[in-house]
């Protein structure tokens, strides 16, 4: 493990002493004018991605199409703002910023700031004009609410029409909320101090209809008025930001600029997360976005919550929500996060189109959630051993710290005693983590040999290995994946793949990150003559790229499961392929390996799954949830007639609920804790019950239930 450490330390060191010497060359002027930060900032940015990113691009006029085109999706991710004839006028830079950035100008950026400042100044006059007075909700109209599928407005009447829509819309939400909320306080019974049950309800006034109209007006006043307030306090070092940010991320969607501001949060994502809701956000084309579930977290305990969801607005408790909609990360963080035991109500958009609003308990992350957990299955005579590894957690501070590679193998030694005929290893939603105890863990099924192939830009792979001849569990196996199972998560599933080690069974295919990102301090690399104009951030940077022994890339495919399950995520346009200007799949040559003496029979036992799951009531339900929410998703335009959009809100409901309904009505799993783990709790009322709380949600898990099955038929 630590000389594997000490090579990435090595390549670190070299390539920052080159970047170095590369900014002196390129900092040197002919003339005495003193370069302004943004010239510096970005040159220098170009100058590091050239040299250390492993697919570096040509600063050509591809290089600046792509940074057009995704610098004006970020601008104005919602349409709502430019005029065509705006784009128009921006679209003669498309060919040149590459020529910009050369000459140390940035004439594109300065005449869309300048574009956009009026246009925002132009709708704030726009939208309280419409918003002074009523909107009709009995006529048939519609409004389209995926910007994708929405042009730029053609000239000033157009927009307004465009704006009108939309904020009828969002009042229309408001109206239709406030509806929820008064039906369910009429037959809310007031509290009695008398001997006998209480029959009052609550005297509160039954609003009417316009007086409902009103009110969500006035909100969603204050909703724009906020939000507005917020565009106009972005300054320039704001703007320069996104814009550097733009220029790294065309790159690859792991290569970020971190302005000095934004490392701090990154750093604190990184080290000091274990207090708040236990989410992981990113922001995206003006929308703030759940990447990540914190496994042990207030929210990951709460279970709403989802990777995929969009965060439209935050309430503080029961204060009202204010929007989160195009404002920077750290503004929202700052909003959503907040001390233990507090609540925040967070409204969010569901990828199937509906919405809901979702109170979670902040709270600290409970470590040993987080950590490798077992538990047993009795079916049928049979003992199924069953482990849980939420992430491959290591403590690289701390050589004799935790590491997830060295607990999945006391867990496997635990069901070796419990004499267990069969492990399901569960890496749905774990998004990697350590790459050597990928390796190491790998090593724990199969003989000593290589596990994953690392390479850079230029250059042979390296190869990691298992350099231990032991075998700690040799029985049946199998991978569980899905979607969310990412970077460390492919490597050990697809080495277990290649090795025919074990069944990889779930989704279609995991997520897709292949690639290895370092982080640079741009200040460490500027020559002393720019100490006046520090600090500039840092570059987050993708330097190599994983393969398979086999010799394919995790990257962009992911890895295909031996045996596919419906899956209810499987709609969600979810992965490194639907990101943008994601790197690739590509082959090297594949490493030396035998496969295992012992490899399964994948043809026979893939074709008794796929009779099982064509006569399981609870997957063939599954199947159909899944194809209603393809169409809803797909089916952006909602109806801005009241009548009509509460109806689809039902249906919208009534749907997202039907997993949960399919998973209570699905055949029960006799699994519990190890017994040994229990009795080792001891009186500890609340660690029993967070072991008990582990297993619960397992028990209706038809796809748990399925792998149990594929491993009865190995033994």
């Amino acid at each position: 493990m630590s000389s594997t450490r000490i090579k990435i330390g090595l390549y670190a060191s070299v390539l920052m002493a080159v970047f170095v010497l590369a900014s002196y060359k390129l900092y040197r002027r002919n003339d005495n004018r003193t370069p302004q930060k943004d010239e510096v900032l970005v040159k220098a940015m170009l100058q590091a991605l050239t040299q250390a990113h492993y697919q570096p691009e040509k600063i050509d006029d591809t290089f600046s199409k792509r940074v057009f085109d995704l610098y004006l999706k970020r601008l104005d991710s919602s349409k709502k703002f430019l005029l065509q004839s705006d784009v128009d006028q921006l679209r003669k830079y498309q060919n040149d910023i590459d020529n910009e950035v050369l000459r140390g100008t940035h004439e594109f950026l300065d005449v869309s700031t300048q574009i956009m400042d009026q246009r925002v100044k132009d709708v704030q006059a726009l939208y309280h004009d419409i918003l002074s007075k009523p909107f009709d909700f009995t006529t048939d109209e519609t409004f389209e609410t995926e910007p994708d599928k929405s042009t730029f407005a053609a000239n000033a009447a157009a927009q307004r029409e465009e704006w009108r829509k939309f904020l009828k819309y969002q009042t229309m939400v408001r109206v239709s909320e406030l509806m929820d909320e008064q039906a369910k306080k009429k037959d809310k019974p007031l509290a009695s101090t008398s001997a006998q049950p209480s029959v009052a309800t609550t005297s509160e006034p039954v609003r009417t209809p316009a007086q409902m109209e009103e009110e969500a007006r006035k909100r969603v006043m204050k909703y724009f008025d906020a939000y507005f307030k917020d565009l106009q306090q972005n300054d320039a070092n704001d703007r320069l930001a996104t814009y550097a940010n733009t220029i790294a991320n065309t790159y690859d969607p792991h290569t970020e600029y971190f302005a000095p501001r934004d490392k701090e949060t990154f750093d604190q994502a990184m080290t000091g997360r274990f207090e708040g809701i236990g989410a992981s956000l990113q922001e995206k084309d003006g929308q703030i976005k759940v990447s990540d579930i914190i496994p042990g977290s207030a929210s990951y305990r709460q279970g709403e919550l989802k990777a995929g969801d969009i965060i439209i607005r935050v309430a503080q408790g029961a204060a009202e929500p204010v929007s989160v909609e195009g404002l920077r990360l750290d503004k929202a963080v700052s909003m959503i996060k907040g001390k233990k035991g507090t609540e925040v109500r967070l409204t969010v958009k569901k990828p199937d189109a509906s919405t809901k609003v979702i109170s979670i308990i902040r709270d600290v992350v409970v470590l040993e959630e987080t950590f490798a957990q077992s538990a047993t299955i009795n079916d049928n005579g049979k003992k199924i051993g069953y482990i849980k590894l939420p992430t491959f957690y290591a403590d690289f501070n701390d050589n004799g710290g935790r590491s997830s590679a060295a607990d999945v193998k006391k867990e496997l030694e635990k069901l070796k005693q419990e004499n267990v005929q069969g492990v399901v290893l569960d890496l749905r939603f774990n998004g990697g983590g350590s790459l050597q105890d990928a390796v190491e863990m790998a090593g724990l099924f199969v003989d000593s040999g290589p596990v994953v192939q690392v390479r850079g830009g230029q250059g042979a792979a390296s190869i990691l290995n298992d350099r231990d001849p032991r075998v700690q569990y040799s029985g049946p196996l199998v991978l569980l994946v899905n979607k969310y199972s990412a970077s460390a998560s492919e490597i050990l599933a697809a080495a277990m793949q290649d090795y025919k080690r074990g069944v990889i069974m779930g989704s279609a295919s995991t997520y897709g990150k292949g690639t290895v990102q370092r982080i640079f301090d741009l200040d460490d690399a500027m020559p002393a003559e720019f100490n006046n104009i520090k600090p500039f951030g840092s570059l987050k940077l993708t330097t190599q790229k994983f393969y398979r022994i086999n010799g394919g890339s995790t990257q962009f495919k992911g890895v295909v499961p031996d045996i596919i399950l419906p899956d209810a995520y499987s709609y969600l346009d979810q992965g490194e392929k639907e990101s943008d200007y994601p790197l690739k799949w590509d082959e090297i040559t594949p490493a030396r390996y035998r496969v295992w003496s012992g490899a399964p029979s994948i043809d026979k036992l893939k074709q008794a799954s796929a009779s099982r799951v064509a006569s399981s009531a609870s997957f063939k339900q599954l199947s159909d949830m899944v194809q209603r929410m393809v169409k809803r998703k797909d089916d952006t335009k909602v109806s801005l007639k009241l009548t009509n959009y509460r109806a689809e809100q039902q249906q919208a409901k009534v749907e997202s609920d039907k997993y949960e309904a399919i998973q209570k009505t699905a055949p029960t799993l006799s699994i519990a804790p190890l017994s040994a783990d229990i009795r080792a709790l001891g009186t500890d009322t609340i660690k029993v019950n967070r072991a008990s709380r582990f297993t619960k949600p397992l028990k209706k898990d038809i796809t748990l239930r399925e792998a149990v099955s594929v491993l009865k038929d190995q033994i």
